[in-house]
């Protein structure tokens, strides 16, 4: 890890992140193929999960078994729309996380994001957060959605993309140096419309088929 970004090299994701950038695959695929690498991302980000040993009863007999603690109270919250294809996986994995959304979309000029949407849990003082948007590009939606999240206090923030772009890790940890940053993999340039090269194109109209 440096400077609080791990790239997750797994070659599972590696190579479902490259069936993803293919111009080809159609929308039923991407949108399999990322909730797939978001179950795939979020095994790896819950690595510190916390466990306490319980008592169980195996048909030999009894044991100590490891169990997660039931204090660590996660929620994930996704930024829509794309952040519902990441959801999606990580909810197969933990179904038992809590989920809330934030509205952002960008303006198309500016890279300035606009909220539309802001819906949590209780309690969020006492929960773990992890973000979920399948692109880092700009930086700019990024820290608008961990900037109305620190408003409410949560023990902790963690953020996961799919792809992000340097220049965005550059802002977002200008912004928020103790979030930590999982993503798949680092693309060095934005283009003129915000958009990460070589990328994958637009997440959301991908997922969705709307472009």
């Amino acid at each position: 890890m440096i400077n609080n970004v791990k790239v997750i090299h797994h070659p599972l994701v590696q190579h479902k992140l490259s069936l993803m950038r293919q111009a080809e695959t159609s929308t039923a695929k991407f949108r399999q193929l990322l909730k797939e690498v978001g179950l795939l991302l979020a095994y790896e980000v819950t690595r510190d999960l916390p466990l306490k040993d319980e008592p169980i009863n195996t048909p030999i007999g009894p044991m100590l078994a490891p169990m997660l603690a039931s204090e660590k109270k996660m929620v994930i919250v996704s930024i829509m729309r794309a952040g519902q294809g990441l959801l999606d996986g990580i909810l197969e994995l933990i179904p038992s996380s809590r989920v809330g959304h934030i509205g952002l979309y960008r303006d198309p000029h500016t890279f300035v994001p606009i909220e539309y949407y802001f819906k949590l849990p209780d309690d969020m003082s006492q929960r773990d957060v992890l973000v979920v948007d399948p692109m880092l590009a700009t930086g700019n939606t990024a820290v608008a959605a961990v900037d109305r999240l620190k408003e409410v206090s949560p023990k902790s923030i963690k953020f996961l993309c799919l792809l992000a772009a340097q220049q965005g890790l550059d802002y977002f940890q200008q912004h928020h140096p103790d979030v930590v940053i999982y993503t798949a993999a680092i693309d060095q340039e934005l283009d003129h419309h915000g958009y990460i090269v070589p990328g994958l194109g637009d997440a959301g109209d991908r997922l969705y088929g709307t472009k």
